[in-house]
């Protein structure tokens, strides 16, 4: 039986850190690439920096939500600072966090480089809601648009003496061979609501040490599941990549329904 803590599960605003610690867990040296992951996937909210029009740094608080391949998405209106700021120049910066108790500066986070633009992908809007569906209410409004930053590297501090710089290949998840997978995304996340939410709280109870209730699916992507519980997300890391089938993705997912089960 293999041990939970190999999925990099944790994550919801206090459970970041142990992400991490799962990312280095039965291993020589620090897992790097999945801890920026599990950041980039679990965190719903981060600082994003733009340009202003005298080319100063701007800050402000957006909430995010992931693309099928990682990639950052977030909403965001015409009216604001930002996004006028993002159509003038589209350089921008994003900080991940979860910050717990104690000193703020002690807890892993990522800031990711790279440049926004505005998108109608229905993937994108559709994973966005799954994670904030309380912002509905307004995504439908004419000021409002979906927008999705394209990584080009990304800085980490995980800890003392674990600061890493990444490319974006790095931490992104390479959907090469996976179109069977994205085309059928979202008819298996309502699929897993649907008809298998007791597989869904075994993963988040057993396997990744969370909390028992109504758990739903909100993505799905060849490295991995999200997964929320109110406000509370997590990130169920396949323990190797569902390849590029969706006959292969439920192979993992039910292998992984059995692991739980076999847990006492």
């Amino acid at each position: 039986m293999s041990e939970p803590d190999r999925h990099l599960p944790p994550a919801g605003d206090a459970d970041a850190e142990k992400a991490i610690t799962a990312a280095a867990a039965g291993s020589a040296s620090f897992d790097q690439i999945g801890a920026a992951k599990a950041l980039l996937r679990a965190t719903r909210y981060g600082s994003l920096g733009t340009l202003d029009s005298e080319n100063a740094p701007y800050t402000s608080l957006v909430n995010v939500a992931t693309d099928i391949d990682g990639a950052p998405v977030i909403l965001i209106s015409r009216l604001a600072l930002h996004t006028k700021n993002i159509l003038r120049d589209s350089r921008v910066s994003l900080m991940l966090s979860h910050v717990g108790g104690g000193d703020p500066s002690a807890h892993p986070r990522i800031s990711i480089k790279g440049r926004a633009s505005l998108t109608t992908d229905e993937n994108s809007r559709r994973r966005f809601l799954a994670r904030h569906p309380a912002s509905a209410g307004y995504a439908t409004f004419a000021d409002f648009g979906f927008y999705r930053i394209e990584p080009e590297s990304a800085h980490l501090v995980a800890g003392f003496g674990r600061i890493f710089s990444l490319r974006a290949e790095a931490f992104m998840t390479d959907l090469t061979g996976a179109e069977a997978i994205v085309a059928g995304e979202a008819g298996a996340v309502a699929h897993m609501n649907e008809d298998h939410a007791d597989a869904l709280e075994l993963y988040a109870v057993k396997l990744l040490g969370l909390e028992p209730g109504a758990w739903r699916a909100t993505g799905i992507d060849p490295d991995g599941l999200d997964m929320m519980l109110g406000d509370k997300t997590a990130r169920l890391s396949f323990p190797k990549a569902a390849g590029g089938t969706s006959l292969s993705l439920r192979g993992v997912l039910k292998d992984l329904a059995q692991e739980a089960r076999r847990v006492a």
